[in-house]
């Protein structure tokens, strides 16, 4: 009986042992959160965010059994403590979509400073679901006017009469506090503050940030930014002290060639309020008003941004920051009611920092003084720390190149003296950096140190200072000219990327050129996170519209002629179209929709049936131009009516995504009319050019926008081959048709054509500046040679981004990744590999949804590729082959795996379309010769 009941009790625990495996084993792992959270254009976790109605993005964690996306659920609130179960803002719910980038915020209404928290989940493929995401937030900054409860406040610095260079107005810069008393102890403290021109800022001492010239550049008579600093630590029961140093900049800073722009007669002012929430959950307020103190008798005695800083440190006023001194000798501010006619905005974008710290490489010693040279063209200011004598004064010059004969060339500067001074007050050794100008330069050049003191590398570093946006891709290959190309261009862009998009940053320009920023978009957007910084330019793009449609040369204009050129207006259809292409994000057609009709229609009105009358810089900087005109050879009228069709069709295509199809309708016919009347124009029964000049540009810009009719095509293709072919198989394009070059030329099956246009040592062509020493892209193709030193013109940068175009097809077509689909939700990998030039190529690109890369090399006429294709996307696969021999992928044949669709095949390659994964490609290659 005894041994019956164990017998019994031991059957009951083996089959509840059994039980509990069966359901262990079972039971369904739960799949990782989903990564990567951010709002808008690629913000996380923003403070004084712009938009009180974002879209929210995420990416899936790469893991095995997550593929897809098929459902998503977010959670908004008010407090973290909410999430995920009381979400009080919004709750999405589960929507049954793969949709996992620009979902929109349709909570309730947002207001100014608010803090928000959000959650999001998904399910993948099999309709499993993750855990919720860790939680994130944004918080508002200050959305309206009404919002500012202080004034704008400031010192007369015009009644000074300091006099600079080209006779402009110079403001001395101002320092500017305010002490207060705090009685509770702070919970929280926020900043909220810009300037009419750029400011610093310090609490109890301490900086604020290390923002270098905020808040930036925008048109500044219709919208100032706003930025809003956490200053919780900073502040300090009982007495406090907040300091800003206010410069002119671009505000009240002379611009271009001549004088200041925005004001010639208002002076440079700041606007803040620190607001606070004490511990016991009151509020308190300070703000700019009539009651803060300043002075103009700081070490700072002069800054602009073309002709550089003066410094005496013999003025420094120490501690004025601080509680512990008296500004009692100081002057009263003026102080002045906030203008509803300027706009207050939240900054969209992010500020400019100092990312890079470049060391000297070299120093030359000449004439008594030294040269630095940091081996690299690059943007920003110079940290000295350089032994020097009481009383003396230490000159800083900077040049991009030097003469041939060892002597600053600075004839491309212009009238930008690009000079900075500091006067010491004391022996000893200086550590100085200026803080409200920049420089473009490769050279500094030191004199008035202390000469005893031998000279060493450690005096100069270059702080390399640009708009802080992080890499977004990366190439490279088996050619190190090409390689070093890909850094002139990456180093090109950071250059210019300062706030705003340049041509320029040395001499007296630096100024937003729409042309020059049209053709660069693409290659940038590959490079680097950059969305931000585009959607935030194109809403000073929209401020600067004419009120005929028009859209000026540079934004912000300042040059205020009302003059427009084809291919440069044209920028606000091109830019937001490439971006929505390449991020998928309808908000950047959305925001710009009524420009580009109105852009459109300005094309019309300076049409006739069709033909375009409107002048402009033509294809800019064109080489060897039979005219000897910088707007080279190709006719105006044919480049008008060319981008008249263009804009006409981006404007159709935009409002077809939109769903706005009575406009489609409309502006697709608009396109395809133009298309007509530019055909019989210019292009005779043969599709050759007629009535006007036969160059590459017009063949390039007929093929490229699609104006000719299916039987011309390969005729133009011909004639284009032979104006090529006519040139030495060398290109002579410009701004404009330069970018079409290798879109045309692969489209039409001449991918070795393009091939030898890029890989060219001699001029022109991109490996020619790279043989003379090039570190950036330059403004010409001949700026400089070896032989016959610069080029005599005075219009002549040695870091202009234009030319970097080039970029868009070294990543698309030879390391093979570019968009199906808007956003790479379809993905293309289709390199094409040429061994006369390169034996391997590889790129990565951070998409919406995730790392894309794809790399291959040839050895023993074997081809081999590594692509990575990133969750909730797809991939068309272009494979080049040699032969009948079957494709291996990952050590498999093709036809033994069965989640690979095979699309099509040939002798020359074959297509397939593939999941999320890695994937490892062989294949026999030969290359044809």
């Amino acid at each position: 009986m005894y041994y019956k009941s164990i017998s019994k009790y031991f059957l009951r625990l083996v089959v509840c042992f059994f039980l509990i495996s069966q359901t262990a084993c079972t039971k369904k792992q739960t799949l990782a959160a989903a990564q990567n959270l951010t709002i808008a254009e690629g913000f996380e976790n923003p403070i004084g965010f712009y938009e009180a109605s974002p879209t929210f993005s995420w990416k899936l964690p790469n893991m095995d059994g997550v593929k897809n996306q098929s459902a998503y659920q977010i959670v908004v609130a008010s407090n973290p403590d909410l999430l995920p179960d009381q979400a009080d803002l919004w709750n999405s719910e589960k929507q049954e979509t793969d949709q996992s980038a620009w979902v929109k915020y349709e909570g309730e209404a947002l207001k100014s400073s608010q803090k928000v928290y959000w959650q999001v989940k998904y399910w993948n493929q099999d309709k499993e679901g993750s855990d919720w995401s860790e939680i994130q937030n944004f918080e508002l900054g200050l959305l309206d006017n009404d919002d500012w409860k202080a004034q704008w406040i400031g010192l007369p610095t015009k009644d000074e009469g300091v006099i600079g260079s080209q006779n402009n107005i110079i403001h001395r810069p101002q320092y500017l506090r305010k002490g207060f008393e705090l009685s509770n102890e702070v919970a929280s403290a926020r900043l909220y503050i810009t300037a009419k021109g750029v400011f610093d800022v310090a609490i109890n001492g301490k900086d604020v940030s290390d923002d270098v010239m905020p808040p930036g550049y925008t048109p500044y008579h219709k919208r100032i930014e706003t930025i809003t600093y956490d200053v919780s630590d900073l502040i300090e029961s009982g007495q406090n002290t907040i300091g800003v140093e206010v410069a002119s900049g671009w505000h009240s800073g002379r611009l271009g060639w001549m004088k200041s722009y925005w004001s010639d007669t208002e002076t440079p002012k700041i606007i803040c309020q620190l607001e606070f929430t004490m511990k016991d959950g009151s509020k308190e307020m300070v703000v700019s008003d009539s009651s803060w103190k300043g002075t103009t008798d700081g070490p700072i005695r002069l800054s602009e941004i073309y002709d550089g800083e003066t410094y005496d440190a013999n003025l420094e006023i120490h501690k004025w920051t601080t509680s512990n001194f008296s500004d009692k000798n100081w002057k009263a501010v003026k102080a002045f009611s906030v203008d509803d006619k300027i706009r207050l905005e939240p900054k969209r974008h992010t500020m400019v920092k100092s990312r890079i710290e470049l060391k000297t490489q070299e120093i030359i010693q000449r004439d008594g003084s030294i040269i630095f040279d940091l081996k690299q063209n690059m943007v920003g200011v110079p940290l000295v720390k350089i032994p020097m004598k009481k009383g003396d004064t230490l000159k800083t010059r900077f040049a991009e190149m030097l003469s041939p004969d060892g002597t600053f060339y600075t004839d491309n500067y212009r009238t930008a003296q690009s000079t900075n001074y500091y006067i010491a007050d004391k022996d000893g050794v200086v550590e100085w950096m200026p803080k409200f100008t920049f420089h473009g330069f490769r050279y500094v050049e030191l004199s008035g140190y202390d000469t005893s003191e031998k000279p060493s590398k450690d005096w100069v570093t270059g702080l390399v200072q640009y708009s802080d946006f992080e890499e977004n891709g990366t190439f490279t290959s088996s050619n190190d000219k090409l390689n070093q190309l890909q850094s002139n261009i990456v180093w090109g862009l950071r250059g210019n990327f300062f706030d705003i998009p340049t041509d320029c940053p040395q001499r007296d320009e630096r100024m937003g050129w729409t042309g020059d920023a049209q053709v660069f978009g693409p290659t940038s957007m590959f490079n680097a996170d950059v969305y931000k910084f585009w959607a935030s330019w194109m809403q000073s793009v929209r401020e600067s519209q004419f009120e005929n449609g028009g859209i000026p040369w540079v934004v912000p204009d300042v040059l205020f002629n009302d003059k427009v050129s084809a291919g440069w207006g044209d920028v606000c259809t091109i830019i937001p179209w490439k971006i929505y292409y390449r991020t998928g994000d309808t908000k950047i057609l959305e925001e710009n929709f009524e420009t580009m009709k109105g852009w459109v229609g300005y094309h019309e009105q300076v049409s006739k049936d069709y033909i375009s009358s409107m002048d402009g810089f033509a294809d800019w900087l064109q080489p060897l131009p039979a005219n000897g005109d910088n707007k080279g050879d190709t006719s105006h009228s044919l480049i008008g009516t060319a981008f008249f069709a263009r804009s006409a069709k981006l404007t159709a295509q935009t409002a077809e995504v939109l769903g706005k199809t009575e406009d489609f309708k409309k502006f697709n016919e608009l396109y395809k009319n133009i298309a007509k009347a530019f055909d019989a124009e210019f292009f005779d029964e043969n599709g050759k050019v007629k009535g006007v000049t036969s160059t590459q540009t017009s063949y390039l810009l007929a093929l490229a926008f699609d104006l000719l009719p299916e039987d011309k095509q390969e005729n133009a293709k011909k004639f284009l081959l032979e104006e090529i072919n006519n040139a030495d198989d060398h290109l002579r394009t410009g701004f404009l048709g330069t970018p079409l070059l290798s879109q045309v030329l692969d489209e039409t099956g001449q991918v070795d054509v393009m091939y030898k246009l890029l890989f060219n040592e001699t001029y022109p062509s991109w490996f020619y500046s790279i043989n003379q020493g090039a570190t950036t892209i330059w403004e010409r193709w001949n700026s400089y040679s070896k032989e016959e030193g610069f080029n005599p013109q005075n219009m002549n940068s040695l870091n202009h981004y234009a030319y970097g175009a080039i970029g868009e097809w070294m990543y698309e077509r030879i390391a093979g990744i570019s968009p199906l689909e808007a956003g790479y939700k379809v993905i293309k990998i289709a390199p094409v590999p040429n061994t006369n030039y390169l034996t391997t190529a590889a790129a990565s690109l951070q998409t919406p949804y995730g790392t894309v890369s794809n790399s291959w090399k040839i050895t023993d006429n074997q081809f081999s590729m590594e692509t990575q294709i990133p969750p909730n996307t797809t991939a068309k696969i272009t494979i080049p082959k040699i032969g009948n021999e079957e494709l291996l992928i990952n050590n498999q044949k093709l036809t033994a795996i069965k989640e690979i669709k095979l699309l099509s095949t040939s002798d020359d390659f074959i297509e397939i379309e593939i999941q999320p994964g890695t994937y490892n490609f062989i294949t026999p290659y030969n290359q044809k010769k």
